[in-house]
């Protein structure tokens, strides 16, 4: 899962000396940090150092990473007037520096490892530009859906647009797949993720022309259902639902990435083992299951956990 990094000296070395969209925005940088967690516990993807709100970036909206906050917007996007101002462009007008990072890396990773590009998906980044920083309920954002459906779709259609030129120049780059990340997915109704996001994120997905994975957290079986039909050649489980629960819902047919809860890397190796060999076996030795935390690693999380956690899932597949 992204942010693999954060808990690696390595990583906070770097970030002693340089900010966050210093790195994203450095292609070197940027290679490097997506590099370290592969080269440390050797995994078998490298995900790529992005942010979900890189490519607003490039539309023209200051963004401002906040310690213990997330994503601060200094202008909210809550107006029809707000919304004309943000302008759709070229990836390569403002995405240059990540579309190397994105070379560099496929360079060096061996052919049989891949390169896991990434996006926010349009809900959750246009939640963040709506609220003006990250929130528990989305209250703004759902009021602007609702009274505003005009404005709505007209922010979610230049996201999607965006987002859409950006996932295929990524993987036109050398991704070898595509993660649409919606964070805030879950604080949704079915019928308001069909109405006003679904149709969005499906675009983006059909525009990566590689394999995708749609993921989101706090998603309850019936929306994880509607996810699935809105796209991804996988789908992402948070750690909420139990594997299998998910599997059943999304299909047997569509692969699954998940889902152990990061927080139990936290405990005692005795208790991180008998959770990761309890996703496993719901898996059941199915093909097309992608082990993965349930969201992304915690900063307090102990590197070897993470070492140790790899062997164990790749012990148990040669094993069976």
């Amino acid at each position: 899962m992204r942010q693999a990094g954060r808990s690696l000296p390595e990583y906070r070395e770097l970030r002693e000396r340089h900010g966050f969209f210093e790195i994203a925005g450095t292609p070197e940088l940027c290679a490097e940090v997506t590099l370290q967690p592969v080269r440390r516990h050797g995994v078998d993807a490298a995900v790529l150092f992005a942010d979900i709100m890189s490519p607003v970036l490039g539309m023209g909206v200051d963004v401002e990473l906040v310690e213990g906050v997330g994503p601060v917007v200094e202008e909210r996007i809550d107006s029809a007037a707000a919304v004309e101002r943000l302008r759709v462009s070229a990836p390569e007008e403002w995405a240059a520096p990540i579309l190397e990072a994105v070379r560099l890396v496929r360079a060096e990773l061996e052919p049989e490892r891949a390169l896991v590009g990434f996006c926010g998906g349009p809900f959750t980044v246009a939640g963040y530009l709506v609220e003006g920083r990250p929130s528990r309920d989305f209250v703004r954002t759902k009021a602007l859906m609702y009274r505003e459906p005009a404005t709505w779709h007209a922010l979610l259609e230049r996201l999607t647009e965006q987002f859409a030129r950006y996932v295929a120049a990524t993987a036109a780059a050398g991704a070898d797949a595509i993660q649409l990340f919606d964070s805030w997915a879950g604080v949704l109704s079915v019928a308001d993720y069909t109405e006003f996001v679904a149709p969005y994120s499906a675009r983006v997905l059909a525009a990566a022309g590689v394999p995708t994975i749609h993921f989101g957290t706090g998603v309850a079986t019936p929306l994880l259902a509607e996810m699935a039909r809105a796209g991804g050649s996988a789908v992402g489980v948070d750690w909420r639902t139990p594997l299998d629960d998910a599997w059943a819902v999304v299909g047997g047919e569509r692969a699954v990435q998940g889902n152990l809860e990061p927080a139990v890397l936290l405990g005692p190796w005795e208790r991180v083992e008998a959770a990761a060999l309890d996703v496993l076996r719901r898996a059941g030795g199915r093909p097309g299951h992608v082990f993965n935390l349930g969201h992304g690693v915690l900063p307090q999380t102990d590197p070897e956990a993470l070492t140790r956690l790899t062997e164990l899932v790749r012990s148990y597949g040669q094993s069976s």
